[in-house]
Formats: structure tokens, sequence, C-alpha cells
């Protein structure tokens, strides 16, 4: 984490700590601006939250949404809900973790895209469906998603 990341990070727990129930939109804001909550911050966030350090960690875990490091420029999240596995995610999965040469919750070598499991993003009558940085796509196949990723990481 960089001197000027601890700097943005300070700011948004100082706009935060006498906000009620200001955790979650803490870790949103830090997540939003950096990519990631890092576990080294959690005993700041807990001292101006009147948190324990446990407290902060476990709302971080709990939440499948909060990442603790830092990931790729952009964020291919494949659904593995029900429906999606029904009309084939774990094919889509298994195909695109062999073309990216990663697993979940790893970055490519270039750095470009990171790969992570989502449970439900609510396209269920257009599975399998993808969320390609804050946009949804369904009905994905995996040359559908190749051409979303060549797009976004070398168009």
């Amino acid at each position: 984490m960089s001197h000027e990341q601890q700097t943005r990070i300070q700011a948004h727990i100082q706009a935060h700590r006498l906000v009620a129930g200001g955790l979650l939109p803490l870790l949103h804001a830090i997540q939003d601006d950096i990519g990631y909550v890092p576990e080294a911050i959690y005993p700041d966030i807990s001292s101006a939250l009147a948190l324990s350090v446990a407290e902060v960690h476990g709302v971080v875990s709990f939440y499948h949404h909060f990442r603790t490091h830092p990931v790729g420029k952009h964020i291919l999240q494949i659904c593995r809900a029900e429906s999606c596995q029904a009309m084939g995610s774990e094919k889509l999965e298994a195909e695109l973790k062999s073309r990216l040469g990663v697993d979940y919750h790893q970055t490519t070598q270039d750095g470009q895209l990171t790969l992570l499991p989502v449970y439900c993003l609510g396209n269920c009558g257009c599975s399998p469906a993808v969320m390609l940085d804050d946009e949804v796509h369904g009905r994905m196949s995996s040359e559908k998603v190749s051409e979303l990723i060549d797009e976004v990481c070398h168009g």
C-alpha cells in the first residue's frame, strides 16, 4: 500500500468516523477508491469507529464483495448460483480459468484482469451471467466472454 493510498484511506476514515453504522459505507469507500480493503488498516478503522479489530475483520470476511488484496485493472465475476450452474457456468468458468491461466481470486500475469466468483448477479433469466467491471452480461459463452475481455483489456 502506497503512502498516497494510506492518505486517501485516512481521509475516508475521518469522513465516516462519526457516521452511525458507518463501517459498511467506509469499507465500500475504501474499496471503491483503491480497489481493496487492506488488512493493515483494520486497527485504524476499529479505533475510529470504536469497534474491535475482530469486528472489522468479521464484516470484511463475511461479505464476499470485499477484497483484502490488490486486484487487476478489470474484474471479471462469474456467477456460481444454481440457475447459472444449470445453464453451464461450470464449463464456462473452467474454460476461462484455462484461457486466462488463473484461478478464482487471482490476477492475470499482465495485471489486466482478476477473476472472482459471485453468488448471484440477479440475472437468472439470462444464465449463465458474468459481470465485467460494473456491467452484467447474460447468456454468456466462453467465446462471448473472451470477446468482452479483449475489448476492455486490449481494445
